[in-house]
């Protein structure tokens, strides 16, 4: 099925993806390599000389048989995942605002009490569950790395640990079955996902429901997220792959819908197979999905459009820097590794990326570079020509509060065709 290999110089493990993560098929489809990628949360202090770095290969494959998208290589979540993580969802508008739409819409579909048990795998800093906390019910985090610390000082109970079938089992006995299990951002990330399953179906209630976030693919494919293909993401979910999963393991999918979320994520809702109608949200997705982008062919046809945006940003920023202008980055998502590294900027062509106050990513390098992230001030101060948006997908809303707070140079919005906005 899958082949185990040992990294270099003893940093762990990787696996060689050589059968399909969810059916098992091996007659796999390569659809795009992106190169050798750093790990996108390996950054480097500012001022440390360049040294050995890990670097894997960004493949993917697509499976003909459950038409899942997925990466070739899965390395040690121990790599990907270190207590160093820098990562914190509530720094991020949209997605603050998002798990609060979420608590919203699932009060509505999920009679829930005070009494009743939500937990939240890949908790991150308790963002989501705050919701749910403020509002009277019981709460309990599951989270591997170190923002777990926050979770724990805004109240929010919380497991650190990776997620496992065994630990779900002793999470039950000592708190009970759950009402609502979330996975947000985080479903996509695991690697063994049976097991996952298998943890999440020993946490629920017999009625209990099974809520998960993903990038979706076909978001990807229509604005060309070429830069969200990182070792972190391990597959790419359409609704058709996600239902054959979720189905694998006795999940009807009662709801699913898009949601705004990092440029475009499918938020499902599962439960143990009954008595509860599907929504018509099922069928649209599903019909949409196969009259539109369902197949090979339009995976080839995304290889191309994603070397042609390369090459156009290229061309854009050569024009910019022969005529001697600066160019700085804006934010510093696990996204902009990819796209930094696979187009091939240095500190050459953009001098620094530009962070909020209180980022943990603030003072150190990006990934597989010698590019430094600075507090967002700088931007005020030294107004840099140029100012390319890294967070592409919320353009809308970085690019007014930018301009409101007294930046006065160009934007550039890389993807998915580059183009310049605003006016000095």
């Amino acid at each position: 099925m899958i082949e185990k290999s040992k990294l270099a110089a003893g940093t762990g493990s990787s696996v060689l993806v050589d059968a399909c993560q969810v059916c098992g098929h091996a007659d796999l489809r390569s659809v795009i390599f992106l190169g050798y990628l750093p790990p996108v949360n390996e950054m480097r202090p500012i001022g440390v000389r360049p040294a050995e770095q890990p670097a894997y290969p960004a493949e993917l494959l697509y499976c003909p048989h459950c038409n899942l998208v997925q990466i070739g290589l899965i390395v040690d979540p121990n790599l990907l995942f270190p207590p160093t993580y820098p990562y914190t969802s509530g720094t991020t508008k949209i997605l603050r605002e998002n798990f609060h739409e979420l608590f919203e819409e699932s009060r509505s579909l999920v009679p829930i009490g005070p009494n009743d048990l939500i937990i939240d795998v890949g908790s991150n800093d308790g963002t989501l569950l705050s919701n749910f906390k403020d509002n009277g019910h019981r709460v309990l985090g599951i989270e591997p790395t170190g923002v777990a610390e926050l979770a724990k000082e805004r109240g929010i109970p919380t497991v650190v640990s990776f997620f496992a079938a065994e630990l779900a089992r002793k999470v039950r006995v000592e708190q009970g079955p759950a009402k609502i299990v979330t996975a947000t951002n985080v479903f996509a990330h695991m690697e063994d996902i049976h097991a996952v399953l298998d943890g999440v179906i020993a946490l629920l209630e017999d009625d209990g429901v099974f809520i998960s976030e993903s990038h979706y693919l076909i978001s990807l494919l229509e604005t060309l997220q070429y830069d969200t293909i990182y070792h972190e993401h391990l597959r790419y979910y359409s609704l058709h792959s996600l239902q054959y999963l979720l189905q694998m393991h006795g999940l009807k999918v009662l709801h699913a819908r898009r949601i705004p979320t990092h440029g475009g994520s499918l938020r499902v809702y599962a439960v143990k197979s009954g008595d509860q109608p599907v929504l018509p949200s099922v069928t649209d997705l599903l019909e949409e999905e196969k009259a539109k982008w369902l197949g090979y062919d339009k995976l080839a046809d995304f290889k191309r459009r994603v070397l042609n945006s390369k090459l156009d940003l290229y061309g854009l920023l050569l024009d910019i820097k022969k005529r001697g202008h600066r160019i700085c980055g804006i934010s510093a998502p696990s996204r902009a590794s990819t796209l930094i590294n696979y187009v091939g900027l240095d500190d050459g062509i953009l001098e620094y990326v530009l962070e909020v106050s209180g980022s943990l990513k603030i003072g150190k390098y990006m990934p597989g570079t010698l590019i430094p992230v600075h507090e967002e001030s700088r931007l005020f101060e030294e107004q840099p020509e140029y100012a390319i948006i890294l967070s592409w997908h919320i353009a809308n809303e970085l690019i007014p509060k930018l301009a409101r707070k007294g930046y006065k140079g160009k934007f550039i919005v890389p993807l998915p065709t580059p183009a310049v906005v605003g006016s000095r």
